[in-house]
């Protein structure tokens, strides 16, 4: 039986514990509003470089990162190193498993949980490290450079990356795009609102295909940024609701162990008082 002096402290550590996780909640969403503002800044440049490339009529260019000749596909799986995520990571490397479907299909993946993951289903893939915010950049190009290494080589045909995405701090999705072929990513809808841009006041002296080629290549580099970015926010924003839910755990356990602590006194001094009756009903009787 649960004595009182155990529930007391009991009540104390979780109360210690749920002040520390107040405190974790905090640095979560003061980091993921700082990284959101940071993530904003960068739209006009694929604005810029979709309005130029959607200027191009590329249906009858022959190059592997528009008209691919080959069916297997490179698969991307963006993942976090960082505990407390819930099944984030789980989410993410399920989703890519599902797309590797050909024999000639190939996993990279990004991030040490994942790499875990992988490992565990006995799937060959590609290691890169997990996302730090200081070396984004360099891993986006890293990451790019590998990849359109293996399109151009023609080992694979297409790309997709499956990435976390926070809509919110409270609300988290796994999402998918391709950037190659390229313009398999575009809405249409958008693409002819990006539609601005009137070669004939270009003097062309590269080739087309040269143009469209370094395009691509500057262009899947700065997505990439753009969604290492994302994927950290989502991490973020997946730490913070654990760290919610932890918190909402804990706030019941407490009320659970304060009921547990007035009860068991309750009967305690039930007790006390039953035993100081029965004293005075003995001391009386003998008298």
């Amino acid at each position: 039986m649960a004595t009182l002096v155990k529930i007391k402290k009991d009540k104390e550590f979780y109360g210690s514990l749920s002040g520390l996780l107040k405190v974790l909640k905090g640095i979560a969403v003061s980091q993921y509003q700082i990284l959101e503002r940071k993530i904003k800044l960068f739209d006009k440049f694929s604005y810029a470089v979709n309005s130029f490339l959607l200027g191009i009529e590329t249906k009858d260019i022959v190059h592997p990162f528009i008209n691919p000749t080959v069916q297997a596909k490179g698969v991307v799986a963006i993942t976090s190193d960082s505990g407390l995520l819930g099944g984030l990571n789980m989410q993410v490397m399920k989703r890519a498993f599902e797309e590797l479907k050909g024999s000639g299909d190939m996993l990279f993946v990004v991030g040490e949980r994942g790499k875990i993951y992988a490992r565990e289903e006995h799937i060959p893939y590609t290691g890169f490290p997990g996302i730090k915010e200081e070396e984004r950049l360099e891993l986006s190009l890293t990451v790019r450079d590998h990849v359109l290494e293996k399109v151009m080589s023609e080992k694979i045909g297409s790309l997709c990356i499956i990435y976390p995405r926070a809509l919110s701090l409270t609300v988290q999705r796994i999402e998918k795009i391709t950037p190659v072929p390229y313009g398999k990513e575009e809405n249409p809808d958008e693409a002819k609102q990006l539609h601005e841009i009137n070669l004939d006041n270009f003097i062309q002296e590269s080739s087309l295909l040269d143009v469209v080629e370094y395009l691509v290549y500057l262009w899947l580099g700065h997505r990439l940024y753009e969604i290492f970015g994302e994927a950290k926010l989502a991490e973020l924003a997946a730490r913070f609701m654990h760290l919610e839910e932890s918190s909402h755990r804990l706030e019941d356990l407490d009320k659970e162990l304060r009921l547990k602590y007035f009860r068991l006194k309750h009967e305690l001094t039930d007790a006390s008082m039953r035993e100081i009756f029965a004293s005075r009903l003995i001391h009386t009787g003998k008298h």
